[in-house]
């Protein structure tokens, strides 16, 4: 599979995702209930497939080639926009477990942190993929010659082999539907 089209049907996974999380949050806003065991799902799922997983792909592979191949305001634009969104969104889900464990232990004031940065994480992710699949990609697919992009498939197609080889879509595609079907 081309490797851009395989990031865009993660994108939709992770589209997938990002609506169990806000249906988390607002089942949390209308009962005061928090799902720790969806939460805690939720937290791998965005972690290890979206993160690891999908912009792995991203920042060391289609990213990269953009960078060493493509003009320099490549990288100081779109490129550093796009890691910025990956950082800010790892912020937002690193204060979403600091909050649900401060709710764990008894503090029920850090559940309006678990909504705020359940939300703050969902918004800015949607922009996010948003922007690579109608701007970045196609820029990409326009602007690097057919040897970057043979070159970004080989990679990927390597990636993709090994996570086959963990199970790594099988489960975290379990996980979503799981939640999907729950909430």
């Amino acid at each position: 599979m081309d490797p851009i089209d395989l990031l865009i049907n993660e994108h939709d996974n992770i589209k997938r995702m990002l609506k169990v999380i806000r249906k988390l949050a607002l089942k949390v806003f209308n009962t005061k209930e928090v799902n720790y065991e969806a939460f805690t799902d939720a937290i791998d799922f965005v972690r290890n497939y979206a993160d690891q997983h999908h912009h792995g792909k991203e920042e060391d592979i289609l990213f990269e080639e953009m960078v060493e191949k493509l003009d320099e305001e490549v990288e100081e634009g779109p490129i550093e926009a796009m890691l910025s969104d990956h950082d800010l969104g790892r912020y937002f889900i690193n204060n979403l477990e600091t909050a649900l464990e401060k709710v764990k232990q008894g503090d029920n004031n850090a559940k309006v942190d678990v909504i705020t940065n359940a939300v703050a994480y969902v918004d800015l992710l949607e922009g996010h993929i948003y922007k690579e699949d109608n701007i970045v990609y196609s820029y990409a697919q326009e602007e690097l010659d057919k040897k970057s992009l043979a070159e970004v498939k080989e990679r990927a197609k390597k990636v993709e082999a090994n996570a086959k080889q963990e199970d790594i879509q099988e489960k975290y595609i379990n996980i979503l539907e799981k939640w999907e079907n729950k909430i």
